[in-house]
C-alpha cells in the first residue's frame, strides 16, 4: 500500500492524471466514426464552394491521421477506407498534377508513403515518386513560401528516401526548408528569438496584432512543430539533418510552454489576445508535437506533462456526444479567418481537423497504460 502511494504521489508530481489508454483510444474512435459514417464513401468530392477531388490536402491530412490511429487501434476497415480512397484515385498526387511546385499537391504522398511502409507494395508510392523526382530535377527550392508547405511536403521528401534508400529527396527537402526557414520574406518566416514562425511572408515583422503583439498563427505554428516531428520519425538521431531539426524543435517547445491557455487550449493568435479562445486544430498539434517530445526522451516529463495532460482534457472537451469536432478553425492563413470559433459551429472542411486530432490523441495514448 505505502509504495502504491508512493507511486501515486510520483505520477501526480509528473502531472499525470487518472486517465487510461482505453478511454483516449476511445474518444479518439468516436470523433473517427462520426466521420466515416458521414463520409462513407471516400471517393465523394468536398463540396464546399466547389467540388474538389477527395485526394486534396485536407483530405490527405485525415489520412495521416487515421493511419496513427490503426497504429495504436489496428481496425481493418481504417485501412479498407483508406485503400478504397487511394485505388479511386490511382495513388496519384492531386488532379494527378505532376509538374506543379504546390506543396498541397504533394501532402497524399505521405499517405501512400505510410501505407507503402505497412504492406511493401510499391505501386503506393511510385507514381507520387515522379512528382518528388520533377521538384528535384527543377532545382527549386524557393516554393515554400508559406509555413503549411513544410507539413504538407517535407515528411514525404523524408518518407521517400525512407521507401528508396536514396538521400537525394531528403536533401531536397532540407534545402527547401532552409530557404523557408532563414531567407523567405528577406530573413525566413522563423523568429528565433520567439521560437514561433510567421505564416507567410507577407506576415513578416512589423505585421502585428490590433494589441502590438506578433501575429503568430496557431494551426500555421502548428504544421511546422508536427512536420518537424514526422521528419526526424524518418532519421536517425545521429544524423546531421536529425540534429539541426532538433534545434528547431526545441526552440518551438520551449514558447509553446508558456503561451498554453489555463483551460489547455491555445489561442489562435499564440502571443496575442486577439480572437483569445479555444482553437481545436492548433492545440492538437501541440499536443502531438510535445507528447512525441517525452516519449522519445527529448522533453523532460515534469516540465512537458502538465502541458500535455491540460491539453487532452481541453480536446476531449471539444468533442460532442455524436463524435463532432467543436472549436475547430475552419479554412484560412490567419488568426481572423473562419471567425468565430466556436464549439457549436460546423467549419467548412472537417477532415484535417479530424486529422489533426487524431494524430494528438493517438501520440497521447502511447504514454498511457
Amino acid at each position: 500500500m505505502k509504495k502504491a502511494l508512493i507511486l501515486l504521489c510520483m505520477m501526480m508530481s509528473m502531472g499525470a492524471f487518472a486517465q487510461t489508454k482505453t478511454e483516449v483510444l476511445d474518444v479518439a474512435r468516436k470523433a473517427n466514426e462520426y466521420f466515416m459514417n458521414k463520409w462513407s464513401d471516400p471517393t465523394t468530392p468536398t463540396n464546399f464552394k466547389i467540388a474538389r477531388e477527395s485526394n486534396l490536402w485536407t483530405r490527405s491530412v485525415y489520412y495521416l491521421g487515421l493511419l496513427a490511429l490503426y497504429d495504436q487501434d489496428p481496425q481493418k476497415h481504417y485501412l479498407d477506407h483508406l485503400d478504397k480512397w487511394g485505388n479511386y484515385h490511382n495513388w496519384e498526387p492531386y488532379k494527378k498534377e505532376y509538374t506543379t511546385f504546390d506543396a498541397d499537391y504533394m501532402c497524399c504522398g505521405q499517405v501512400y508513403c505510410q501505407r507503402y511502409f505497412l504492406d511493401g507494395k510499391e505501386e503506393r508510392y511510385k507514381k507520387i515518386q515522379k512528382f518528388f523526382n520533377n521538384q528535384i530535377a527543377a532545382n527549386y527550392h524557393s516554393g515554400w513560401t508559406w509555413i503549411d508547405a513544410i507539413h504538407m511536403a517535407m515528411p514525404g521528401f523524408a518518407m521517400m528516401t525512407t521507401a528508396t534508400g536514396n538521400k537525394k529527396y531528403i536533401d531536397f527537402a532540407m534545402k527547401s526548408y532552409r530557404w523557408t526557414r532563414d531567407s523567405c520574406g528577406g530573413n525566413g518566416l522563423f523568429n528565433k528569438e520567439e521560437g514561433l514562425w510567421w505564416r507567410d511572408k507577407n506576415f513578416v515583422a512589423p505585421y502585428k496584432e490590433s494589441d502590438g503583439k506578433n501575429c503568430f498563427w496557431s494551426r500555421g505554428n502548428g504544421w511546422v512543430f508536427v512536420a518537424l516531428c514526422r521528419v526526424m520519425n524518418q532519421l536517425q538521431p545521429t544524423d546531421k539533418y536529425y540534429k539541426e531539426l532538433l534545434g528547431d524543435y526545441m526552440l518551438m517547445a520551449k514558447a509553446l510552454l508558456p503561451l498554453q491557455r489555463e483551460d489547455g487550449f491555445w489561442n489562435p493568435s499564440l502571443a496575442s489576445t486577439d480572437f483569445a479562445g479555444p482553437e481545436l486544430s492548433g492545440t492538437s498539434q501541440f499536443m502531438y508535437g510535445l507528447a512525441w517530445g517525452v516519449n522519445k526522451g527529448i522533453l523532460n516529463s515534469k516540465i512537458y506533462m502538465p502541458a500535455i495532460n491540460k491539453a487532452w482534457l481541453a480536446m476531449k472537451a471539444s468533442v460532442h456526444n455524436d463524435g463532432f469536432l467543436g472549436y475547430l478553425q475552419g479554412s484560412g492563413d490567419r488568426p481572423a479567418s473562419s471567425q468565430p470559433i466556436d464549439y457549436n459551429r460546423e467549419p467548412d472542411f472537417e477532415d484535417y481537423g479530424l486529422g489533426l486530432f487524431l494524430l494528438g490523441a493517438t501520440e497521447y495514448s502511447k504514454m498511457l497504460k
